[in-house]
């Protein structure tokens, strides 16, 4: 009889510790978790900010680059001017009908390397003006 009421202590001493952790279980979980979800919350902000910041740096990567690529064409725009400046002081100032000829087919070079150029019927004549078949580039 003595065992059983000691069993019976001891289970009732059990099931105190059980409802006593489940009870701190239940209260640090009451204060964790909103705590938890404060704190991802944050991380979550810290993250979107560091990446807004590094798109931010690479948009001003871009853009430096653009610069000196302006630069770098504004200088050779420079150097192509002083050359054509150079090639008319050879010619006293005046083009000869052969070198129109280079200059617009250069021309033709250029456009034709963009992908815009509608074809293009070249005749012989006085005037150097082309004869530009448009329908061919609408079908």
């Amino acid at each position: 009889m003595k065992k059983t009421l000691n069993m019976i202590k001891n289970l009732g001493t059990l099931v105190a510790l059980v409802v006593l952790a489940v009870v701190v279980v239940i209260v640090v979980l009451m204060f964790g978790i909103p705590r938890y979800k404060v704190w991802q919350q944050e991380m979550a902000g810290k993250a979107e900010m560091a990446k807004a910041e590094q798109n931010r740096r690479i948009l001003v990567e871009e853009a430096k680059a653009r610069l000196e690529a302006e630069k770098l064409n504004a200088q050779a725009e420079i150097e192509r001017a002083r050359g054509m400046a150079e090639a008319m002081k050879v010619e006293n100032g005046t083009l000869n009908e052969t070198y129109n000829q280079y200059l617009f087919i250069r021309t033709l070079e250029k456009i034709a390397d963009k992908g815009s150029l509608p074809q293009i019927i070249y005749l012989p004549s006085n005037g150097l003006v082309p004869v530009m078949d448009l329908k061919q580039q609408a079908q």
